[in-house]
């Protein structure tokens, strides 16, 4: 739990307390490589903090394995718009290698938030966060080149190509393997 801790102190400054009340709610599991921590259809009920591993968040369109976005050590994931609405989610988030990870059962985070107002305000940092990397995405999508997608993505994790499958990296920029087997031949 001391990487989880370390990473939120960043965020928010949390008081002893809070730190204990948020252990007390969290679970360490471990993901094997292609299995789903959430799968399609399933209401979200927990926020993951990955300590060890690297996820995608995918779903399919018109028969076809799309990925949304990659999360990498250190870092939140969660199917907000399940988590927050009790919806079945439309997305799945998947173990790209094997992932230990702690789950933070969102019913009991969200008791605390009255308890624990530092509680609150790290969260609602954390989904601001997530919200600007969704903003982000999407313009990337409309405004940038497949090869500045590309270059943007090896500048976020110098070391994505050794530990993601090309299928998901071309997937993800919103192009085919060939095209990404172009766009590498000219780097």
């Amino acid at each position: 739990m001391i990487e989880l801790l370390t990473y939120l102190n960043q965020i928010q400054s949390l008081s002893d307390k809070s730190e204990q009340a948020l252990v007390s709610i969290c679970n360490e599991i471990i993901v094997k490589k292609g299995k789903d921590l959430h799968p399609i259809g399933n209401t979200c009920r927990n926020i993951y903090f990955i300590k060890k591993g690297f996820l995608r968040i995918y779903y399919f369109k018109d028969y076809t394995d799309v990925t949304e976005s990659f999360e990498f050590e250190n870092a939140i994931v969660a199917r907000a718009d399940s988590l927050f609405n009790s919806n079945p989610s439309k997305k799945g988030i998947q173990a790209i290698e094997d992932s230990e990870l702690v789950a933070i059962n969102s019913a009991q985070l969200f008791k605390l938030y009255d308890e624990f107002p530092d509680i609150e305000r790290l969260f609602r940092k954390i989904f601001e966060n997530a919200y600007v990397e969704t903003v982000n995405r999407i313009e990337s999508l409309q405004f940038h080149t497949a090869e500045e997608r590309y270059a943007n993505l090896l500048d976020q994790s110098k070391n994505i190509i050794q530990r993601v499958p090309l299928k998901y990296i071309a997937s993800y920029l919103g192009i085919t393997q060939v095209s990404l087997s172009r766009i590498r031949a000219k780097r």
